[in-house]
């Protein structure tokens, strides 16, 4: 009692004892989190195994997917990448993790993706029965025929941006008929953009003839951004850390939610036009078969604001990322074009069906391309449920984060010989044809641009139909070449480990992904 009088009458002693216990407390989780802690056998950086703190810089920096890349490659498949994080880099890991039976939820990590203040979206609905009903719904606007009675505004947006490639530079194109050059990231975003607009909210954004909306993909980019760093370090979202630290990415993030909702807003004011069966059309109509209920207005909005960022960002730059390789692969481009120019005598030929299906080269090209470059580049955190869950033999205890990086088991060498070689040909089921034929069943279990499993992308289908779609027009009306002189998307000797191959298309790794370039050159094939 006389010390405790003595400690609240002396305020440099109350504060260094204060002070003591801060430290006293700090030792011993460090002490608990690398010795004790079910995670303390693995490998790993030494501070991600103390905070999370190491993470979130690479969150903020935009090179997530290459901290995980580096530290496999340093540590082995196995690796402590936070203090209750497992991150694993096996085909294996990846159906135990993601599969249907897989005694998991989402992690605390999605907490930070809210849809908005009232409601969270297919996305970032942590709660499997909930989820199980928002896709239910959602299933209806995702559905092979809805996708089809689409098209054709797909198509239509597709027209535009291939007139533009034309109409660019018509007069100040060289002598060989090479127009201006394009940053084709900003034709893939604008293009992509506009065609989610149209399908989500009833009319495209205009980007790809108006900078007026353009703002826009700049918007999308931060919002995911703020997501990705706040949910790496929870502690900033749960304290609303991001607005002091990171002011502008918050902003902007608010910014987007304003505008998606203004969107959402303005289409529901235009109800059900049964002639125009878009995404919203289906979302206010479908009801679940189980519950017999539809969407509320906010989840109305937290659906539309999901569909923005991850329809338009992800397809658009695995568009792009298609694009560069081809441009930095001459001969594959060459292979390309003569299937596409030998499958279809008019360009209004190439729609969705059994002719584009069958161009197997396309598919190779562009799953090629999301395998080198995946537009969802990091891992999606899965927390380990009561009974734990088994993963190649380890054990793993119920509350551990464990994730499967889409980068790095991308190019993991025991699945995709070369793995940083752009070799479409590894997905060609002749095995005259494919050099890494022995590893063509290995190659599709590691695969996973989409995910997989009960939260695997539901517009997997629909971005299919976009970069087919897209790509074989842009090459049965254009040949293409790198710009002469650009470095844009390619590696540089001056950024950090991981981006220094200048065959490899770059990106920023913000949940989805930001992107610039490759600066290409369109010219009007001769028919």
């Amino acid at each position: 009692m006389e010390f405790l009088i003595k400690l609240l009458s002396s305020p440099p002693l109350l504060l260094a004892s204060l002070f003591g216990s801060i430290l006293l407390y700090i030792s011993a989780v460090i002490t608990y989190r690398l010795t004790l802690h079910p995670l303390a056998k693995y490998p790993g950086p030494k501070l991600a195994a103390i905070t999370d703190i190491y993470l979130a810089y690479y969150a903020y920096r935009g090179s997530r997917h290459l901290a995980f890349q580096r530290a496999h490659e340093q540590y082995g498949f196995y690796v402590r990448i936070g203090p209750n994080t497992l991150s694993i880099n096996t085909a294996t890991a990846l159906k135990t993790i993601y599969g249907f039976r897989a005694n998991v939820r989402k992690a605390d990590f999605y907490t930070a993706f809210p849809a908005n203040k009232k409601t969270v979206n297919v996305h970032s609905s942590i709660d499997k029965l909930q989820h199980a009903r928002k896709r239910r719904v959602l299933s209806h606007a995702f559905s092979d025929a809805a996708i089809k009675s689409l098209e054709r505004f797909i198509l239509a947006n597709v027209r535009t941006g291939c007139r533009l490639l034309e109409e660019r530079g018509q007069d100040g194109g060289d002598e060989k008929g090479w127009r201006e050059p394009w940053n084709v990231a900003n034709w893939c975003n604008w293009l992509v953009f506009d065609i989610m607009g149209d399908l989500v909210f009833g009319k495209a954004f205009g980007m790809l003839e108006s900078p007026v909306n353009r703002f826009a993909v700049d918007l999308v980019g931060n919002a995911a951004h703020r997501h990705l760093i706040c949910g790496t370090h929870l502690t900033i979202h749960n304290w609303h850390l991001d607005k002091i630290l990171f002011r502008k990415i918050a902003a902007q993030r608010a910014q987007y939610m304003q505008y998606s909702k203004s969107q959402a807003m303005e289409r529901t004011k235009m109800g059900m036009d049964v002639d125009r069966k878009d995404f919203f059309y289906h979302l206010l109509n479908a009801k679940d078969p189980e519950t017999g209920n539809g969407f509320s207005m906010d989840e109305l909005w937290g659906e539309s604001n999901l569909l923005i960022i991850a329809g338009s960002d992800t397809t658009s730059t695995a568009m792009a990322a298609t694009f560069f390789y081809l441009a930095h692969n001459p001969a594959t481009l060459q292979k390309l074009c003569q299937e596409i120019r030998t499958s279809f005598s008019d360009v209004e030929e190439i729609v969705s069906g059994p002719t584009l299906g069958g161009c197997a080269y396309l598919r190779a090209c562009i799953d090629e391309s999301m395998r080198m470059t995946p537009p969802v580049a990091g891992a999606l955190p899965r927390q380990v449920l009561p009974g734990g869950i088994n993963i190649d033999g380890h054990f793993i205890p119920a509350g551990v984060d464990v994730g499967v990086p889409h980068y790095a088991v991308h190019h993991n060498a025991e699945y995709f010989p070369r793995p940083f070689d752009y070799i479409p040909e590894r997905w060609l089921s002749d095995p005259a044809a494919n050099p890494c034929h022995n590893k063509l069943s290995d190659a599709h279990a590691a695969f996973c641009p989409f995910s997989i499993g009960p939260r695997g992308c539901i517009g997997k289908g629909l971005a299919y139909v976009e970069l087919t779609v897209t790509i074989a027009r842009v090459l049965f009306l254009f040949d293409l070449r790198q710009t002469p002189g650009s470095t844009l998307g390619a590696g540089s000797k001056d950024l950090e480990i991981g981006r220094t191959r200048a065959t490899e298309y770059q990106i920023e790794d913000r949940f989805a992904s930001m992107k610039d370039g490759p600066m290409l050159q369109f010219r009007p094939r001769e028919f």
